[in-house]
């Protein structure tokens, strides 16, 4: 599974999201080491601290089914629909990423040209906080 293939297949989870109120539509596909891809869209609500992003969809259905290892998620996204810049993800996403991935976890992100953009989970999230400060 090449980056460009997972990034297609965020860009089409981005049909499936619901963002009636910021119209910010946002798709993830997140490739497990086993090989297996899991997909989520944001979903929203009304009372906007219930909404959740695609990342942090992706990565409980992943974990709901037994995967907890991970290898890199790509995530798209634009208003309306329309990608122009990369998508990066917000802070409370990157602390799940935190939870389930190590620090050479690989977010993958695209623009309206096309360009791929990579970035490490710990030069997204440095000097974080995880599972390990909290092991007895």
């Amino acid at each position: 599974m090449t980056d460009r293939d997972l990034l297609e297949i965020a860009a089409g989870m981005m049909k499936q999201s619901y963002a009636p109120y910021s119209h910010f539509h946002v798709g993830a596909a997140l490739l497990t080491k086993s090989g297996k891809v899991y997909t989520g869209c944001n979903i929203e609500n009304a009372a906007y601290p219930a909404t959740v992003c695609a990342e942090r969809t992706a990565i409980f259905k992943a974990v709901s089914e037994g995967e907890t290892q991970f290898e890199s998620i790509a995530i798209v996204g634009g208003i309306n629909g329309e990608v122009k810049d990369y998508c990066a993800p917000c802070g409370v996403c990157r602390q799940v990423m935190r939870e389930f991935c190590e620090a050479e976890f690989r977010i993958v992100l695209t623009d309206s040209t096309g360009l791929i953009k990579e970035c490490t989970l710990d030069e997204l999230l440095p000097l974080s906080f995880g599972p390990e400060n909290v092991a007895e």
